[in-house]
């Protein structure tokens, strides 16, 4: 185990190094992040405070259906950009030869850019609640609670992605899909009943509906764990599933790769 954390700890340390000499890359992520936000208020405000989905001012509820829905997208991508680095670099079979286990290599390769994901998603939180005056009523513990959670699943869409690049070189189709066909589904900008029944009930099978609805419920509503049961509980169950068959598949997947030649494909 200490060997994990001693491996980690280099990687972070090495990508912290790397981040400061392009110094640059804060400031354009730390406008852009700016800019969204302001969008989102002015929309807001354009809208009008009649609007209330769920009950919450309509900037509070972007704020976190964005926000969270946003981490997603950037943690998958995190992998896939890992791996196919490593793919168009010729270094993926270099690192399939040392004495880590592989699906651990791939998970240490993508965990800054993980890291850098969340930190991204508590800092335009943080700037909408402090600049933009986003009113919440958080309950810390059902936050912990529902971002522990999202966390897990956070990492098994990543994984997921990082094995449809491995095994078929698509990782970027599973972008698209979570950043276009599920963002619909999801409820991030409008509620989930403003949908067709049909869709409203495909929305309650993505694992993001859940972590978005909890997320608001935790922050804005300040509900506490016992009333949030059906949400947590559905959140606890597809982290359960999702996380071990992602690690499964993208064992899997690199072992058949090493077998047919095919880990620099992309």
């Amino acid at each position: 185990m200490s060997a994990i954390f001693d491996k980690l700890a280099a990687i972070l340390r090495r990508d912290l190094l790397t981040a400061l000499r392009h110094r640059s890359g804060f400031v354009v992520t730390l406008v852009g992040l700016f800019t969204e936000l302001a969008a989102f208020y002015y929309l807001s405000r354009a809208i009008g405070t009649g609007f209330r989905p769920d009950g919450v001012a309509y900037f509070p509820f972007l704020l976190v259906g964005t926000g969270l829905y946003t981490f997603f997208v950037m943690s998958a991508q995190a992998f896939l950009s890992a791996v196919q680095e490593a793919q168009q670099t010729g270094t993926l079979e270099v690192l399939m030869t040392t004495s880590t286990a592989p699906s651990e290599l791939i998970i240490l390769s993508a965990i800054s850019a993980f890291g850098s994901s969340l930190m991204n998603l508590v800092v335009y939180i943080f700037a909408g609640v402090a600049i933009f005056r986003a009113a919440v009523n958080a309950n810390p513990l059902s936050c912990l609670v529902v971002l522990i959670l999202s966390l897990a699943i956070a990492l098994a869409i990543g994984i997921f992605a990082a094995t449809f690049q491995v095994a078929f070189q698509k990782g970027s189709a599973l972008i698209w899909l979570i950043g276009s066909g599920l963002w619909l589904l999801s409820g991030a900008t409008f509620p989930v009943q403003s949908l067709p029944q049909p869709l409203a009930m495909l929305a309650r099978a993505i694992p993001f509906t859940y972590a978005i609805d909890g997320m608001r419920a935790a922050l804005l509503e300040g509900r506490p764990i016992a009333a949030m049961v059906p949400t947590l509980t559905g959140l606890a169950l597809f982290a359960t599933i999702l996380l071990p068959l992602a690690l499964f598949g993208l064992s899997v997947s690199l072992r058949r790769a090493r077998q047919f030649g095919t880990l620099s494909f992309y």
